[in-house]
């Protein structure tokens, strides 16, 4: 009895004090966000994965000013590195493959959210330096318009008419993923690219390829006639544009899955607003806020509302997409991308 009664008070001993010290953590963590003000983001515009209800949300609750610079994966490494002491930006969403980039130079600043322990394993970094907050799928967006018979599988492609944008190859992560799409798709894999350079080549060769980003403007002018991009960002622009303008569908034939990941600048302005920030991110708010803008949660104990479970495609269509699972082989690869391209698609350009 007496060893219970000793147990017993000194479990509520423990608890008297960790309760306290991981409130007293976050609300000095408040406290120094709120001090400084502002967060400055790279590539988390306001229509991408609907990171505006989040912006606003973190302004309404701690009022947290924001501003973002819209760029890429690769722009946003660079950008850190360039920088430095004289920091922009102080959190950065980037292709899961370019977190562990941005570690390796010296980049990141390692922070775990109260919710760390509900984010897989294969989805952060063990010491906090990048996590992934949500995944998307490869998947078309056809203008109905101008598309009388939108794709359905990568072969459909090769079949059309109309010109297909794959965006900034070798510079973004959405574009690169694309690649990786096709090669899954034809048998290829994170180490081997080459279907897709020879695909790409074909779409080349009959002058159907368009180098361009598939972005809101472009989409809403009529000048995408089919792009590439990740579901999330399809389905988002298609609902602020005009649903019925456009077709968004997952390749049949394979796709590829991916994450992306936030990466809080070591050199940062404002780096306890940007913690606050990726605190806000992983939080059950945070998450479904994310859903409603079409990306998929990383955190699977968050229920979601039924307005963002009608916003995702059909299960069905997912069925032959995959998701990277060697990630040291698609970083190695990613880097020269940009050199292959120009070799082995651009050179047939028309």
């Amino acid at each position: 009895m007496r060893k219970l009664l000793v147990n017993s008070l000194l479990a509520a001993a423990i608890s008297a004090c960790v309760s306290p010290v991981i409130a007293q953590d976050m609300t000095t963590l408040i406290a120094a966000a709120k001090k400084e003000g502002t967060v400055n983001s790279l590539g988390m515009p306001n229509d991408w994965a609907n990171w505006k209800d989040t912006w606003a949300q973190i302004t309404q609750k701690y009022g947290i000013t924001h501003m973002d610079n819209d760029m890429s994966s690769a722009q946003e490494v660079a950008k850190f590195e360039a920088e430095k002491t004289n920091a922009s930006g102080d959190i950065g969403d980037v292709g899961q493959a370019f977190g562990p980039i941005a570690k390796k130079k010296g980049l990141t600043l390692a922070y775990k959210p109260t919710t760390w322990k509900d984010i897989p394993a294969w989805a952060k970094d063990e010491e906090g330096h990048w996590a992934v907050a949500y995944t998307g799928t490869m998947a078309f967006i056809s203008n109905n318009k101008l598309v009388k018979n939108p794709p359905k599988n990568w072969d459909d492609l090769l079949k059309g008419t109309y010109k297909v944008s794959v965006g900034e190859v070798g510079v973004a992560a959405q574009a690169n993923s694309a690649l990786l799409a096709v090669a899954i798709a034809k048998g290829g894999s994170e180490k081997n690219l080459e279907p897709a350079y020879k695909f790409f080549a074909e779409l080349a060769k009959q002058g159907r390829l368009a180098n361009i980003d598939p972005t809101t403007a472009l989409l809403e002018k009529g000048e995408v006639e089919v792009g590439l991009m990740w579901d999330f960002n399809a389905l988002g622009k298609r609902a602020i544009i005009d649903q019925k303008m456009f077709t968004v569908s997952i390749p049949l034939d394979g796709s590829v899955s991916a994450g992306y990941a936030t990466i809080i600048n070591k050199f940062a302005k404002n780096p306890n607003a940007a913690k606050l920030t990726r605190e806000y991110i992983f939080s059950d708010a945070g998450q479904i806020n994310l859903a409603r803008g079409y990306a998929r949660p990383i955190r699977s104990n968050v229920v979601l509302p039924q307005d963002a479970k009608d916003k995702m495609l059909p299960v069905a269509e997912y069925k032959n997409a995959k998701p990277i699972e060697d990630f040291a082989a698609w970083e190695a690869t990613t880097k020269t991308i940009a050199r292959q391209w120009q070799e082995q698609v651009m050179v047939y350009k028309k």
